[in-house]
């Protein structure tokens, strides 16, 4: 389950969690969160396929199902953070091979017609663990006067 959101600086923390609970293999220690809702904007940590009440990863080998796994995680963290989809402004898109791009970017499309945010794509030569073949980070704005 959710941790609840924190306040630090004036801005909603979304699902704080400390990396040494993430990552047990490693002797890490930071604190930090899946989004932060910094006046009006909301900055959305890069998602990959991993459940995000379990850390379990999902969709090992399956390019397309860890896109829609963190297209989900997009979608959920948004709506926590008081936004929506059809809020989002920009997407950045890590893949490990260039040839996931297709299957990537059909799995985002879906997520995002009619939707017109801005996109960076990325070949990288690995993510955080060798399972995660596609990470996916988004800024968007929450709804008021100014979206």
């Amino acid at each position: 389950m959710a941790n609840p959101p924190i306040v630090v600086g004036g801005h909603r923390r979304i699902r704080p969690f400390n990396t040494r609970d993430t990552y047990p293999e490693q002797t890490l220690d930071n604190d930090l969160c899946q989004a932060v809702v910094a006046g009006n904007t909301v900055y959305v940590r890069g998602q990959i396929g991993q459940d995000l009440d379990t850390s379990e990863s999902v969709g090992i080998g399956d390019v397309e199902a860890q896109a829609e796994r963190a297209m989900a995680n997009i979608d959920l963290l948004l709506r926590e953070s008081g936004s929506a989809l059809e809020h989002l402004v920009k997407l950045t898109i890590y893949i490990v091979d260039p040839r996931y791009r297709e299957a990537v970017y059909n799995a985002v499309g879906r997520w995002t017609k009619g939707v017109h945010p801005i996109s960076t794509g990325l070949v990288v030569t690995a993510l955080a663990r060798p399972e995660w073949l596609v990470e996916i980070d988004a800024i968007a704005v929450s709804p008021g006067d100014d979206s």
